[in-house]
């Protein structure tokens, strides 16, 4: 994760600059009266050095401002022409607050549309992506795009763009009214600017540097956030707290020292650009003032007070905005990065996706797997040193077939990774096979739409996954066509109406994040309500009962009888004791189907299955674990 931080990119990318404006496109009025009002604020800032060389060259000197642009529109009494010059003062001053508050107001407003737009789409785009891209990519780099890098993108809009036009402007004007009144003066202002820029070069790698480790510290301190708060219970259990700490001070530490040198950064170029920016003002002070005495001329001419005076003005005004390119420079260029890797995450296409000519099953739901090769990944390789993934599948399933009529209840079993729950994510199209085909009335999964597909399923995880809301939110998600009857209906149907309705605003309890208020048991039978009431052709239950207590199993084991009746049903389950009265059976082992037929032919075969039975039981039955490993070695024994 940290990797793909560390690229901070080009201050300016075309390409990235023109799909960034599509974003502006819905706002153009608001943009473009901003961007006046931009201009018309730079201008404002430049006025006040030129009405303060009017009121001395016309009022307080000699020089009656025969050189002045607004001498034809000021009184001749000199009371009453400063008192003019005030006015137009303050009224500059005034239309100078005028645009900027107005170029503020719709340039934030601006700016917090595209925020909305811009993750509202990365959302929208993050739930259409296969299981598959999650797998690679941590919740912290997503956390990180979504809020991060938008926010980023966000500061380019309403500081970065806004200031960079301003300063332009308002340098460019400064230029040319200094070289119109007294191109020699401006010369002597503009001789340190040499000096100045290569102390902009010199801040501008620093701070690269600075920023690029600061990102990288930011995206490890989510990442390791993310992680040690999801797993705060593990933390606690295992005394791990201390550690844990000092893992997280390390990579704080690393963000404060960035920081450090981003600070120092700051502290030495803006005082060196004051130090130059002064020295350049002295000069002019010096040299515009012997003009100003006449003992210099410059091609028979002399300058004037107000000029000198304007000119210092200017100078100072001259080189703030050179700091403040400087600076936005780096918001540019975090920018620019933050949008390339927004666009790096937008341009993922799902490799789940569904067809363009849909397929629409029309039957009660027979499940057929035929012939199923499948492989998360390809075998690693090394080769120069680097391991990339080879040729050969590491293949989870091998030639997997097998079919549920409907109505059929099948359940699944065996050892940890003999590819159970692969199936599932199969049949729900999570993931594509390799070779082979997973068909439900006829009809491949593939060239189904997955709305469509997964809308016909029911699943209960074994781990049950509950939402921040209500009880009744929890087990409706949203489906308009689930009413509050049949949520409290399901519930009742799934011996879950009992707790709920012991809490103190029963369905209408909130629960915390994951359902945290709740025991493993209560979430379970929520999620069985949940799948009840969407009325799904298909039940799918995934270890439903494999983390709960003995009493919530039986309740869990009455409630499944209510949940398959009528239903094609696959169930996957570690205890054989919730799947003894399944119509089918199917035993998996090292990727492939070892063996088919209902509890007591299994048992009579003596074959994987019955290991397995005999595993459970005979252990429970003579009371030891140490059983367990003669059971291995003696698989010829038999329950009493």
């Amino acid at each position: 994760m940290a990797a793909e931080e560390e690229v901070l990119g080009k201050a300016y990318d075309s390409r990235i600059v023109r799909r960034l404006l599509r974003y502006l496109s819905p706002y153009t009025l608001q943009v473009s009266l901003a961007m006046v009002a931009i201009v018309l604020k730079a201008g404002a800032d430049v006025l006040g050095p030129y009405l303060t060389m009017t009121a001395i060259d016309k009022y307080l000197t000699a020089n009656h401002g025969s050189h002045l642009l607004l001498d034809r529109f000021l009184s001749p009494e000199p009371l009453v022409g400063i008192a003019q010059v005030s006015g137009l003062f303050l009224g500059v001053l005034l239309l100078g607050f005028f645009f900027e508050f107005t170029q503020t107001y719709l340039m934030q407003w601006t700016g917090q549309k595209v925020m909305f737009d811009l993750r509202s789409q990365l959302y929208r785009h993050l739930q259409r992506m296969d299981i598959a891209f999650f797998d690679k990519n941590p919740v912290g780099r997503l956390v990180t795009r979504v809020t991060t890098d938008v926010d980023a993108l966000n500061e380019m809009f309403t500081s970065g763009v806004v200031s960079i036009v301003e300063d332009v402007f308002v340098l460019a004007a400064i230029l040319a009214i200094m070289l119109h009144q007294n191109w020699r003066l401006a010369l002597i202002a503009f001789g340190v600017m040499p000096l100045i820029i290569i102390a902009t070069q010199i801040f501008r790698k620093a701070v690269r540097d600075s920023y690029r480790r600061i990102r990288v510290a930011i995206a490890r301190i989510n990442s390791f956030l993310q992680e040690h708060v999801s797993g705060i219970t593990v933390l606690q259990l295992f005394n791990r707290e201390r550690k844990s700490y000092e893992e997280f001070e390390t990579v704080n530490a690393q963000h404060m020292e960035a920081f450090k040198d981003a600070i120092m950064a700051y502290a030495l170029y803006y005082p060196v650009v004051e130090t130059l920016s002064s020295i350049a003002i002295a000069c002019v002070l010096w040299y515009g003032g012997h003009m100003v005495l006449g003992h210099v001329t410059v091609l028979g001419q002399l300058t004037t007070l107000g000029v000198l005076v304007a000119f210092m003005q200017y100078a100072q005004r001259f080189f703030r905005p050179i700091q403040d390119l400087s600076e936005k420079f780096n918001i540019l260029q975090s920018a620019m990065a933050a949008a390339e890797r927004v666009f790096k995450t937008l341009d993922t296409e799902p490799k789940i996706q569904s067809p363009a000519v849909e397929k629409v099953p029309d039957g009660p739901g027979r499940i057929e797997f035929d012939n199923v090769w499948f492989a998360y990944r390809r075998i690693p390789v090394e080769k120069d040193g680097k391991v990339t993934p080879g040729d050969e599948w590491d293949w989870v399933l091998r030639g997997v077939s097998f079919a549920i009529e409907p109505g059929e209840t099948v359940a699944i079993v065996g050892h940890t990774g003999a590819g159970k729950t692969t199936l599932i994510s199969l049949l729900l199209r999570f993931y594509d096979v390799q070779q082979g085909a997973v068909r439900i009335d006829g009809v491949d999964v593939r060239e189904m739409n997955l709305q469509e597909l997964r809308r016909r399923c029911g699943v209960v995880l074994q781990d049950p996954f509950l939402f921040s809301g209500t009880i009744a939110n929890n087990i409706q998600l949203g489906s308009a066509h689930v009413t509050r009857e049949a949520v409290e209906r399901a519930a009742e149907e799934v011996n879950a109406a009992d707790f709920i309705q012991s809490l103190p605003e029963g369905f209408d309890s909130l629960l915390q994040e994951r359902g945290n208020t709740l025991s493993t048991g209560q979430k379970q039978l929520v999620s069985f309500a949940r799948a009840l009431a969407h009325d799904p052709r298909i039940l799918i239950l995934d270890e439903a009962t494999s983390s709960v207590d003995t009493e919530t199993e039986f309740r869990v084991r009455d409630a499944l009888t209510r949940l398959v009746e009528g239903r094609t049903s696959l169930i996957i389950a570690h205890r054989l004791s919730t799947i003894q009265r399944a119509d089918k059976i199917i035993v998996m082992h090292k990727g492939k189907v070892r063996e088919a037929g209902s509890h007591q032919q299994l048992l009579a075969a003596k074959g994987v299955y019955w290991k397995l039975y005999q595993l459970q039981y005979k252990d429970q039955e003579l009371g030891g674990a140490a059983v367990a490993p003669q059971l291995q070695t003696r698989p010829e024994a038999t329950a009493d």
